[in-house]
């Protein structure tokens, strides 16, 4: 097949995500489907979809054997690898209800979801990942398997608990089954990790998915020798629809990054062509650019500005913004000495970049783009299957999230709310009929509590949430995010959250970085001992100015008169981050109930 040529199939063509699969099978039998980093030989391997195929028919014959009816729940809790599709791909032949849980979760929300989605078989990767569910004491009553990826090391007392090697029996079958046919028919129900309460249960059907990625492939062309980096979750809506149910549609491959510490090298060895990924990536790695020219010669520095400036002046230029210049005379040198590193860096062959999940920052966006990394950002929810709309390359708007995908309504509700319709809406929220009541308006649309501005073109922009925006005492209302992003601009800060509902002005808690500190606190006498500096009045003003100078573009009101600095960074693992990194504005709130009354006591303005 020439390189140049797509091999979509439609789901006109396939109705479920199985059929879809099976297709692809049919079509490109001996295509590269996944490759992976083998441990124990040392090496990427790769599997064909032939191969694959035959996988799953082993696990749908063990999954048989379970007993398992039509519609039945069932649970998968491993890092992204080629089992978790095979897992998925025979569960949904046999017309069960993938339920996929995040490694990094916390023990009780794994609980919560296999209780509440009634899971009758679990897969995980080991009984470490098990037992400190299991020692919860939680009533599993639905619960009948835990299959666990590695051997079993012992013999354990749970009888539910047996190892993949046992569980799992080569089967001489080369059928694949087809239980189900419809579109329409429950695929997977995808907890929302939830910023607030418990996790809500979205019910997303094979058509949804299905339909997303379609959608999808009309803003941006897949071709079959096109390589996915995979290093989003699967868990998370957006890698499972793009980094999964796209590329089998499009039959391009899927290499597995082995992690985020290994995301560089991995990288430089599966050298992607499209990735699909959450701002965080962009700002880690923007971040350690920072910190090497930080501490190399200024000249380094000026160059990469100048190679930003010039580069992002060429791409508005070429996007029909503005006028040409004569400083992108010089973009062939800048490019050989600054961007073509950093393209070096994420592989040397990336030709799209999709950035989803929360707020890409105007900084990065300017850095990437402008050295030649071409970032589009879209946007969506779990409950849209996710994506709603995303920037096209020929037509790409940093600060918007660009137009919807084809057959995606949207329009503005109370308060600028955005809410939408169309085939990706989720069917609702599993056994919570109190939440369908309160996301979905009385004539049917989805409410996506982002508020947003549509232009004259269709072209959406996100402003704020409905729910987090602060409304100060004067009745200023202030969308938190925006301002939160340019903060983040400033190297100092590793996470920032405003706060101020109710009160007379704006305050700031602030996630200091150590090292960033002590420089600071070098350079100007400030005291240096960690963590006591960060409660020091010197340190609080030194670091209102740097906040104030990242907020120049926002309104008079719009201004920080507080900061509480801390040192200990919020994170999934101590409850304060979701599984997808956004912030739990209520637990910070509650975890720093002393910093915030400090916040408001009365004092001399700073």
């Amino acid at each position: 097949m020439s390189h140049d040529v797509v091999d979509y199939i439609s789901p006109e063509t396939v109705f479920t995500l199985d059929e879809l699969f099976h297709e692809r099978v049919s079509r490109s039998p001996n295509g590269i489907a996944y490759r992976y980093y083998d441990e124990q030989a040392g090496r990427w391997c790769e599997l064909t979809w032939l191969a694959m195929l035959q996988e799953v028919i082993n696990w749908q014959q063990a999954l048989m054997r379970e007993k398992l009816a039509v519609g039945d729940r069932v649970a998968i809790m491993l890092k992204n690898c080629p089992t978790w599709v095979v897992f998925d791909q025979a569960a949904l032949g046999l017309g069960l209800v993938t339920v996929p849980l995040y490694v990094s979760d916390r023990p009780e929300n794994v609980a919560y979801v296999l209780q509440d989605s009634g899971a009758k078989l679990l897969l995980v990767n080991s009984t470490d990942d098990w037992h400190p569910i299991d020692q919860l004491n939680v009533d599993f009553t639905s619960l009948q398997r835990v299959v666990t990826y590695k051997s079993l090391l012992n013999d354990d007392n749970d009888q539910r608990i047996i190892g993949l090697d046992k569980w799992l029996l080569s089967s001489s079958s080369n059928q694949f089954k087809h239980l189900v046919s419809s579109a329409d028919v429950l695929a997977t129900i995808v907890y929302t990790s939830g910023t607030t309460g418990k996790p809500k249960g979205v019910m997303l059907t094979h058509g949804n998915i299905m339909q997303n990625a379609w959608g999808s492939l009309g803003v941006f062309t897949v071709y079959p020798h096109d390589v996915f980096l995979s290093f989003l979750p699967l868990s998370h809506a957006l890698e499972r629809m793009a980094g999964y149910c796209l590329p089998i549609m499009s039959g391009a491959s899927v290499a597995f990054a082995r992690s985020v510490q290994q995301l560089q090298e991995d990288l430089a060895n599966v050298r992607p062509t499209i990735i699909v990924t959450v701002p965080r990536i962009f700002e880690r790695i923007q971040f350690a650019l920072r910190g090497k020219l930080e501490n190399g010669p200024a000249y380094a520095r000026c160059l990469f500005e100048w190679a930003v400036k010039v580069g992002y002046s060429r791409f508005e230029y070429e996007q029909g913004r503005r006028r040409w210049h004569w400083p992108h005379l010089f973009w062939p040198l800048l490019k050989t000495l600054v961007a073509s590193k950093l393209q070096a860096r994420l592989g040397g062959r990336l030709r799209l970049a999709v950035a989803g999940g929360a707020a890409l920052s105007a900084d990065s966006a300017r850095t990437f783009i402008g050295l030649g990394v071409p970032i589009v950002q879209g946007y969506g929810l779990t409950e849209t299957s996710p994506v709603i709309s995303v920037n096209h390359a020929e037509s790409n708007l940093p600060s918007s999230v660009g137009h919807t995908l084809q057959g995606v309504q949207v329009r503005l509700g109370e308060f600028d709310g955005l809410e939408v319709r169309g085939p990706n809406v989720m069917q609702g929220y599993w056994n919570n009929q109190a939440a369908n009541e309160a996301i979905f308006t009385d004539d049917g649309w989805l409410k996506t509590g982002d508020v947003a501005k549509i232009d004259e073109t269709g072209r959406i922009t996100i402003t704020g949430r409905i729910k987090e925006i602060i409304v100060l005492s004067n009745g200023e209302k202030v969308p938190p995010a925006d301002i939160e992003a340019a903060i983040l601009r400033d190297p100092l800060f590793e996470q920032v959250m405003l706060v101020g509902e109710g009160k007379p002005y704006l305050g700031l808690f602030a996630v200091v970085n150590r090292e960033q500190w002590q420089v600071i606190a070098n350079e100007h006498h400030l005291p240096s001992a960690w963590p006591d500096t960060l409660n020091h009045r010197q340190a609080n003003i030194f670091a209102l100015k740097r906040v104030a100078a990242q907020m120049k573009a926002f309104p008079g009101y719009v201004k920080v008169r507080k900061i509480a600095l801390l040192h200990e960074a919020w994170t999934v693992e101590n409850g304060l981050l979701t599984p997808t990194l956004k912030i739990k504005r209520h637990l910070i709130l509650r975890q720093h109930q002393v910093q915030y009354a400090q916040l408001y006591e009365r004092f001399k303005l700073a």
